[in-house]
């Protein structure tokens, strides 16, 4: 497989790490190590996977050296841990084609049009890429770029609402939070669910109740059945269903979406790779795939006596790093340790113990 003329030329990357989650992360930091630089890939708009998603406040209890962390602790502990090898994030987008070449490089291609060369590829998706639910109305999918955000970060949702009609769409914290985000910056602010209860934690609760009393925020009840656009295609209205069954609509210029996340293994079953029951089939001495130069870390592969834990995800991460470093190398590696290798001191940024 090459790419067409009209392809987009790719990028060559030493490596390309599928999947932002806690083991992702550390697949970035252990090649980084190696002296290998990544390209990390996540259908999310922000790095964490699952812990970032799923649980950002729940504590954690079995990282090596954390007696405790939330999810989202982990992930900013991580963050911190890749920050010297500085990765290439391409997020907000799902790998959808991936195919070895006659050079023994792989080429990936993403949603968004990126297109990728690379040595080497880790294949850390968890159990699967996390996509966020989709509103299903009649011409939402047809909207421009920027009209509807799904699950947007802070940063991404207040710039994007600033002077702006702005309905959040959701019920849950992230989208009561987003409502928060939003107020200062937006014309004005909708929060839209299906009911008038919202799950979150007391005091962001508290915060929306004294905006809703003070004008500032408007709840509205109902279900989006379809957009009214402009001739030029600019998002005006949502066509809603009212509680009673009524049809009503509600103008606006900027539809945020926050609607929970679901797990798709998506194209990775396409990709030709040896498969154990919608997991990948790995070589536990090394974490390779059947295809040379891929590798599979984390809970999107299996092999005799796994344990879907990220400690274990950890392990593999460091396992897969150094056998791709010595692939490349062509012989076996002399093992270094931190606390007394120069060199990776000074991949590390940090100065040597005198």
């Amino acid at each position: 497989m090459h790419p067409s003329p009209s392809s987009p030329t790719p990028q060559a990357a030493d490596a390309v790490v599928i999947g932002a989650g806690p083991v992702g992360l550390f697949q970035v930091f252990q090649l980084g190590l190696q002296g290998i630089a990544a390209h990390l890939v996540d259908a999310l708009p922000h790095v964490g996977g699952q812990c970032a998603e799923l649980y950002p406040d729940k504590p954690i209890y079995d990282i090596p050296g954390i007696p405790v962390c939330t999810g989202q602790g982990l992930v900013e502990l991580l963050q911190r841990q890749i920050a010297p090898f500085a990765p290439t994030l391409h997020l907000g987008q799902q790998v959808h084609a991936l195919a070895a070449q006659a050079d023994g490089r792989i080429l990936l291609t993403t949603t968004a049009g990126t297109a990728l060369l690379a040595r080497s590829v880790f294949i850390a998706a968890g159990v699967g890429a996390f996509v966020p639910r989709a509103i299903k109305a009649e011409g939402v999918e047809a909207l421009a770029p920027g009209q509807l955000l799904y699950h947007p970060d802070a940063a991404t949702a207040t710039r994007a609402a600033t002077g702006k009609r702005v309905v959040v769409h959701g019920g849950d914290e992230a989208a009561v939070q987003a409502a928060l985000d939003c107020v200062d910056a937006a014309a004005q602010v909708l929060l839209l669910h299906r009911r008038d209860a919202f799950q979150a934690a007391p005091a962001p609760l508290a915060q929306l109740q004294a905006l809703r009393e003070a004008g500032r925020i408007q709840v509205v009840i109902g279900q989006i059945t379809g957009v009214e656009t402009a001739p030029d295609g600019t998002l005006q209205a949502l066509a809603l269903l009212d509680p009673q069954g009524q049809p009503q609509r509600q103008p606006l210029d900027l539809l945020l979406a926050y609607l929970g996340i679901s797990p798709r293994l998506g194209p990775i079953a396409d990709w030709g790779l040896a498969m154990d029951r919608k997991q990948l089939a790995v070589d536990t001495a090394t974490f390779a795939t059947s295809v040379p130069g891929i590798y599979a870390v984390g809970d999107i592969n299996t092999y005799p006596g796994k344990r879907k834990l990220i400690l274990c995800g950890f392990h593999e991460a460091t396992l897969a790093a150094f056998a791709e470093a010595e692939r490349q190398a062509g012989h076996k590696l002399p093992l270094e340790y931190t606390t007394s290798s120069e060199r990776l001191q000074a991949r590390l940024g940090v100065a040597p113990a005198r």
